[in-house]
Parts: structure tokens; C-alpha cells; sequence
């Protein structure tokens, strides 16, 4: 992957915060204008999915010249993704996977970083509806390459977006092949770009914001204020990021994405009435901070359907977890996997009937005999 090396960093600064925690123009000009807005559309379209991935937005560009800022990752072709024996393409849909990377320092610096936040975008391109999934970061799955199960968000540190999506692929029996990822800053600065946004506070996530807002001040420079109690805020980009990391309450890893989407949807939304040239000026600064395999055509080909895009529904998966601790580490293993993919391609795919592949049979009597979960 693209993007300077950091070292594998699996133990994650959630302990830290878990700690603190206890206490007028007609004709061809207004068609060039209304053609330039689609591409900035998607871009923040996609930038804003990505915050829905880590939070945080997939980014993809606006004209030759800013997809330029875009580091494009060329690494991945083919022979590296993994698709199930039987299982076809989603015809009609074009998906991505969107990873928010726990990478708080240097812009790009993703390798060797977990994937805080995953997050599958599957965009019909017949109803331009878009469906969203976000698979939970500690969701027990197994690891195509050596057979064991584990977190999925330790395989985009230890095998990038490559070995992500094909775990992702071989127990889901899902056909992902692009992904975008970025880091906390552009949440940071894409929420800032839009005002901030309007969110209930409850008691208790008031209870636990503040030392992610802490954290995020600290890894951006910014002097965000704390939230001291519940109730209706306009949070700014720090307090956005750090509402959306909260894990530590009632629902977990379930609440904390359900929040990320959240998000995701009210920045999406008032990206899509901000002006020409303020969505050229939001572009410029955070697609450097996106990498991404989807190609400069692919992106183009995307920009020409955004301003129709919406998005329908969202949802978090495993639709069913059950706790499992071995070693008292907690891991989220999917209640009877079979089941659960049957379910997400009727989701996702509208595909009642769905079969699931012999592949994610077998991991599912696996995951039930190692378990003991059905």
C-alpha cells in the first residue's frame, strides 16, 4: 500500500480512554458548472461515506488536478483479491469498502494500523440507492491466509486493504475489490467545512466524550471544548470525531457505529447544499489525506450518477453477536454465520433466498465447534 510505514500497533489507545473513562449563467456554462458539481459531489459523497468509516468519508475527486492530491494505490490488482468459489458479482451494485484507520499522526501512514471503523458502501447504480454496513472492528472471523480466526480490524495492520477484503469476501461471500481509507483528521476537517452538526448528547455519552475530545485536540492541533452533560449540541469536527469513537456504553461496538452513521448521514446531507466553490475548497484539503485502489476512470465514471445518489438504509453487522473470551479477550463471533450472511445479502441485495457458498459453510461449522455460539 501506499504511504509511509509505521509499526504494527495492535494495542489500542481505546485502553487509555477506557481507563479515564471510569470516573446567473444559461446554456453550456451552466452545464459545465452543474457537470463540475456532480464530480465535487461525489467526492465528498464518498469523503462523507468515509466518515462514516472511521467515521470517516471515502474521498474520491474532483477533475484531473485534485485527483492528482489522491494517494492512489496501485499495488493491488487481481491475483490479490479472493472471491468465493460460486459466489457472483453483484451485478448492478458497485461497492466499496471504506476504512477509518487508527493512524493519528502522519497523513497516509495507514500500514501497520488497525481499522478502527470498516464500513461496506454498496451503491445500486439502477435506483442510485446506497445501502450501508458497518461490520463491527472486533467482529471473530476467519483469517484467509492462516486459517485463524481473529478481529478483523487486525488485518489491515498486518496484511493491509488486501487481506482485509478478502477476509471480508471469503466469510461474507461478498465480491469487494476497492476500498478508500483515512485517518481522523479528515473527519476533523470535513465537519468543520459544514458547520458541525446537530446531535442528541445523552447523559451518558456526555460521561465519556471528553477524553476522546482530549485525544483528538492533542493528534490535531485543535482546542475543542468538553461536553459536560447531556442534551442538544452542535458539535464541531473534534467533538464529531470523538462522539463517534465512543465505545464504552450501553450497545458497545453496536451503539458506537450506529453513531458513526449517524454522523455520516447529517455531514452528507448538508454537503450536498454547499456551494460550488466551497465543496472545491473542502476537496483540495482532505484528498490528500485519502488513499484509495479505485482508479481515476472509475472515479470519473462514479462522478457522472452523485448528485443522484441517497442514501436508504444503514445497518451494523453481525446482525447477532455473541460474547466470546478466550484468555479474557473479548471477541464478537457472529451468532450462526451461515445465517447472518443469508440475512446481509437479503440487505444488501434485496436476495431473500440467498446460498451461501460452501466456503462460508465451512467457516461457520468452524466457528461454532471452536465456540461453542450457534
Amino acid at each position: 500500500m501506499a504511504g509511509k510505514r509505521m509499526k504494527h500497533g495492535y494495542e489500542d489507545e481505546e485502553d487509555e480512554i477506557k481507563t479515564k473513562n471510569k470516573v446567473g449563467s444559461t446554456g453550456k456554462k451552466k452545464k459545465k458548472k452543474k457537470s463540475k458539481l456532480k464530480r465535487i459531489i461525489l467526492t465528498m459523497f464518498l469523503v462523507i461515506l468515509m466518515i462514516g468509516a472511521t467515521v470517516l468519508g471515502a474521498v474520491v475527486g474532483y477533475g484531473y488536478n485534485l485527483l492528482k492530491e489522491l494517494d492512489i494505490d496501485n499495488t493491488i490488482d487481481g491475483n490479490d483479491i479472493e472471491i468465493n468459489e460460486g459466489v457472483e458479482e453483484a451485478k448492478g451494485y458497485y461497492n466499496i469498502v471504506l476504512y477509518g484507520v487508527d493512524a493519528r499522526s502522519q497523513k497516509n501512514s495507514y500500514e501497520g494500523s488497525l481499522s478502527d471503523v470498516i464500513m461496506i458502501v454498496s451503491i445500486n447504480q439502477d435506483t442510485k440507492k446506497v445501502k450501508l454496513v458497518s461490520v463491527y472492528r472486533d467482529t471473530y472471523l476467519q483469517n484467509t491466509k492462516t486459517k485463524k480466526f481473529d478481529k478483523i480490524t487486525h488485518a489491515f495492520g498486518s496484511g493491509g486493504p488486501a487481506l482485509s477484503m478478502n477476509i471480508l469476501n471469503s466469510n461474507l461471500d461478498l465480491d469487494l475489490k476497492n476500498y478508500v481509507a483515512v485517518n481522523f483528521n479528515v473527519v476533523v476537517d470535513v465537519v468543520d467545512a459544514v458547520g458541525g452538526v446537530t446531535m442528541d448528547i445523552t447523559q451518558e455519552e456526555a460521561s465519556q466524550i471528553n477524553p476522546y475530545i482530549d485525544e483528538v485536540n492533542r493528534t490535531t492541533g485543535h482546542k475543542s471544548k468538553h461536553i459536560t452533560k447531556g442534551g442538544t449540541y452542535t458539535l464541531d469536527g473534534v467533538q464529531a470525531t470523538a462522539y463517534s469513537r465512543i465505545r464504552y456504553t450501553a450497545g458497545g461496538d453496536w451503539k458506537r457505529t450506529e453513531r458513526q452513521r449517524k454522523v455520516l448521514d447529517l455531514v452528507f446531507q448538508k454537503i450536498k447544499k454547499m456551494s460550488l466553490t466551497d465543496l472545491n475548497k473542502l476537496a483540495s484539503k482532505v484528498l490528500s489525506q485519502v488513499s484509495t485502489n479505485i482508479s481515476t476512470k472509475q472515479i470519473l465514471a462514479l462522478a457522472a450518477q452523485a448528485s443522484s445518489y441517497e442514501i436508504e438504509d444503514t445497518k451494523g453487522w453481525p446482525f447477532e453477536v455473541a460474547d466470546y473470551k478466550p484468555a479474557n479477550v473479548w471477541y464478537g463471533a457472529p451468532k450462526n454465520l451461515e445465517k447472518q450472511v443469508t440475512e446481509l445479502h437479503a440487505f444488501l441485495y434485496e436476495k431473500e433466498e440467498y446460498v451461501v457458498s460452501q466456503t462460508v459453510k465451512n467457516i461457520s461449522d468452524t466457528l461454532i465447534k471452536q465456540t461453542g455460539i450457534k
